[in-house]
């Protein structure tokens, strides 16, 4: 009897303590941010919610909004889908190669996306003086620009219209497909009448994350919209910010209410399509379907190597050559290429080593740390019934699915006053950044740790509660040796997002506390861009290098827990 009601107070002092980590990190932001922007509400006209919505520049940077998002989620979903078309369902050559090249820009700062192309482009190109192409001086950046923006947020989020499908079609049914080859059907039959109406629901929710990525994306419309006055949702956050208006803080609030309505209603509408396009499968298929591209092989790989080409390695090698020359606008030769750019930055900027070390240091601590609660979080969701597990995912998704900037803007409201009881202030400390990545990439840890574990064999835990395991004993002998690789493939995957993260910390960055995100925006909103290119050039051979890294141990790994590889 004495070892039940151990066994009892353990699961309830367990199930108190992740709850409360689940309100604390996803309920308590979103709660702060909605009071904020109600309050008042009643004084009509005089409302800060209703001023707001008034403002001409409100509904013109919607409109920007919903331009630049809706133009990048159609680039995204032409080549997320292609990708995952071609390379899920055919029989190309060197696949894992192809995914990892496709998805290594959604693993890119947007802010080092959207410098790499300033630097292909543009008179000042250090790329086209080289080859002698680059337009006359005074010539405008045609990046600078409603479809420069929506472009590379398409390129940026292409990624997750691929990983969304490509889901979908590992699971179609093989008999389908060889039934209709038996009945005589030609590939474009199969194509039109089989396999496009089944991936629809992974199409329409890469759609909707695409589209929803892109309306909260901050670094790339800063870049490229803030010089040319093209303003958007996140881009008028944080100008408002910047600005220390009267009622700041209620006008920003408010204009990210407005925000996460549009994400909201997105979510809602991909819901109500997917479940009407829906067909129920079975699961990932043993043996993968292949389409034989026969002579159009070489084809199919020469127009992906262009493609890539294109969206890859042309802005990265503009990007290199721009941080070897002195200035921008020169040619790189023999007598101009120069490393001084690296040197400056690795060895005379006090501010990027500050950088490197905050950025680390917030990073590898926010995947330990959701690493350690996200095998008590998932085990205790899978106990729970269907709806219950439906609503706490949905939940503890919110602080990623909501723009980060918006996020930001919440941390603000609740975290402007010292902690109440305890007295402790943490505005303007790099502890309200380690906070804001702990609330937005908690659902990134959570995910291939739920999936390992849906997988498990469900008599090793009823093995151990027969003897008498208690829950703690449960996690650590049983759950963790089982889980390691998908926890350790979840905090390395919140690793790689947050060491470059700018959306968040862009509004909760304060002296000192700079990450190498805000440290490459303020060195090319300063006009440093020759530091800037090398500080990127930097970041992105730590991204590919952790990258390839997590590839290469894809063998110890459970199937299915890193992203880019099948």
């Amino acid at each position: 009897m004495r070892s039940l009601l151990k066994n009892v107070n353990q699961k309830a002092w367990l199930t108190f303590f992740l709850l409360l980590i689940v309100f604390l990190l996803s309920v308590l932001p979103s709660i702060q941010l909605l009071v904020k922007a109600l309050q008042n509400i009643t004084l009509g006209e005089n409302s800060t919610l209703v001023s707001v919505f008034k403002e001409p520049i409100t509904w013109l940077a919607l409109g920007h909004s919903l331009y630049t998002a809706g133009l990048g989620t159609l680039i995204a979903v032409l080549l997320g889908s292609s990708f995952a078309f071609v390379l899920t369902l055919t029989n190309i050559r060197l696949p894992a190669l192809w995914v990892f090249c496709f998805m290594l820009p959604m693993m890119i700062p947007p802010q080092i996306t959207a410098l790499s192309w300033l630097q292909l482009f543009g008179p000042a190109s250090p790329i086209l003086n080289t080859l002698g192409i680059a337009p006359a001086l005074g010539s405008p950046q045609p990046m600078y620009s409603a479809f420069g923006i929506a472009l590379l947020l398409g390129i940026q989020h292409a990624p997750l219209v691929y990983l969304a499908l490509r889901a979908q079609l590992i699971c179609l049914p093989n008999h389908y497909i060889e039934a209709a080859r038996v009945c005589g059907a030609q590939s474009t039959q199969v194509w039109r009448d089989i396999i496009i109406p089944l991936a629809w629901p992974g199409l329409i929710s890469g759609t909707a994350l695409a589209f929803v990525a892109g309306l909260g994306n901050f670094g790339i419309p800063a870049m490229l919209g803030i010089p040319a006055g093209y303003v958007v949702l996140p881009t008028l956050v944080y100008q408002k910010m910047a600005g220390f208006g009267s009622d700041m803080l209620g006008e920003v609030a408010s204009l990210s209410i407005l925000i996460a309505l549009i994400v909201f209603a997105t979510v809602l509408a991909q819901q109500w399509l997917s479940k009407r396009a829906s067909y129920p499968l079975a699961g990932p298929e043993q043996q993968k379907i292949l389409f034989s591209l026969g002579k159009w092989r070489l084809l199919t790989e020469s127009t992906l190597a262009i493609i890539l080409c294109f969206i890859l390695i042309a802005p990265l090698l503009a990007l290199i050559i721009s941080s070897l020359v002195p200035a921008l606008g020169m040619a790189l030769n023999t007598e101009t290429v120069t490393t001084a750019a690296y040197v400056e930055i690795l060895f005379r900027q006090e501010s990027t080593l500050r950088a490197f070390i905050n950025s680390f240091s917030l990073a590898s601590s926010s995947a330990i740390v959701l690493m350690l609660v996200s095998l008590p979080i998932a085990y205790q969701i899978s106990s729970y019934s269907l709806q219950w597990r439906t609503l706490i995912v949905s939940i503890i998704e919110i602080p990623f699915a909501i723009p980060g900037i918006v996020l930001a803007v919440a941390l603000i409201l609740l975290f402007a006053k010292p902690i109440p009881l305890v007295n402790i202030h943490i505005y303007g400390s790099i502890w309200i950044i380690f906070l804001g990545y702990l609330c937005c990439f908690l659902s990134v840890c959570l995910k291939p740790v739920s999936a390992s574990l849906s997988q498990l064999d469900k008599s090793f835990v009823e093995a151990a509660k027969i003897v008498g395991a208690k829950p703690l004993q449960l996690l650590r002998h049983i759950l963790w040796p089982l889980t390691a690789p998908a926890i350790f493939a979840g905090g390395l995957l919140v690793f790689l997002i947050s060491v470059n993260e700018l959306t968040v910390s862009a509004l909760l960055w304060s002296a000192g506390n700079e990450t190498l995100g805000v440290m490459m925006f303020n060195l090319d909103e300063s006009g440093d861009s020759v530091l800037a290119s090398a500080l990127s050039v930097l970041v992105v051979i730590l991204v590919a290098t952790l990258m390839a890294l997590l590839s290469l141990f894809a063998a110890k790994l459970p199937k299915g827990v890193i992203p880019w590889l099948t």
